[in-house]
């Protein structure tokens, strides 16, 4: 490995080790060149966002995300000028990571800039793939799999891990004008978004909670068989990122009112549970297994 790629890989394990995410502790399952390249992805999605979240004009903010891509696309036929590019085009190549998932990053992070409202659960999946499903698909590009069926679970594994999010960040994404959760549930349980912005717990939020993440439960239990589908290295990996995130749902089952408190947050210990048992739980060997486990055999 030459020293300008070098270079950019230490440079992506930096930011990732700086973030103190789950994402990153979440890495040490795999071997050294798997956790590397992860890495990779998540310094090009954490800069992506980055560019999204900044204190600049909305204006400003479109320019750069398109600045972005174009740097990206030079970046592919091989004119990298920026640390980043000479690694994230080495996992591109080493792993046959679509370049088309990547665009997908970049184009969520611009749906953020626009008023964030959603008539129906179908077009909030659009963005969901594109900020969530995305980012699982290169994922198991450089985990590997067995089976190309893996690819169709990421995509409800993904919106499930996106929708658990929303619900988290319900009250300080009001706080920002954002909705994210479909116009039409609200009517239907009679909510409103002032309401949310107001913090109002009451009897048609609790429904309106109840009916969502029952959703997000479907998506996870039809999603779980993936975990057969993957190669021995990513397994552990994946279990214990949907571990996290079934667990954070859980803690919104109990107490649906904590979200008006702040973001919901695991506690230590119940962190060290879910490390545990993805250690020690013992995984499925083929996708038959996973499948029978889950109880969705013939779905």
């Amino acid at each position: 490995m030459n020293v300008e790629l070098e270079t950019s890989y230490r440079y992506c394990e930096t930011l990732a080790r700086r973030s103190a995410s789950s994402f990153y502790g979440s890495f040490w399952f795999l071997p050294r060149a798997k956790r590397r390249a992860m890495c990779v992805l998540y310094a090009f999605s954490r800069l992506t966002d980055d560019l999204g979240d900044c204190d600049r004009e909305i204006s400003a903010k479109r320019e750069a995300l398109r600045d972005w891509q174009a740097e990206f696309e030079r970046a592919l036929q091989g004119e990298e000028n920026a640390t980043l590019w000479p690694a994230l085009r080495h996992v591109v190549e080493q792993y046959n990571l679509s370049p088309t998932d990547l665009r997908d990053i970049v184009s969520g992070v611009a749906m953020d800039l626009e008023p964030c409202r959603y008539e129906t659960f179908e077009q909030l999946q659009v963005y969901c793939h594109r900020v969530a499903s995305a980012v699982g698909l290169a994922c198991l590009a450089i985990w590997g799999y067995r089976d190309p069926a893996a690819l169709e679970l990421a995509r409800p594994c993904g919106v499930a891990m996106q929708l658990t999010n929303i619900l988290r960040d319900l009250r300080e994404d009001a706080r920002r004008d954002r909705l994210y959760l479909p116009l039409e549930d609200l009517r239907r349980f009679g909510y409103s978004f002032r309401e949310l912005s107001e913090g109002r717990d009451n009897r048609a939020f609790r429904e309106l909670m109840r009916f969502e993440i029952e959703r997000v439960e479907q998506l996870f239990a039809a999603s779980q068989p993936i975990l057969g589908y993957l190669q021995d290295d990513g397994q552990r990996t994946c279990s214990l990122i949907i571990a996290r995130y079934r667990a954070i749902l859980a803690e919104i089952k109990r107490h649906p009112d904590r979200v008006f408190l702040g973001r919901v947050r695991l506690p230590w210990h119940r962190k060290l549970t879910v490390l545990l048992h993805s250690m020690f739980t013992r995984l499925p060997a083929d996708a038959s297994a996973a499948t029978n486990r889950c109880g969705v055999a013939g779905d």
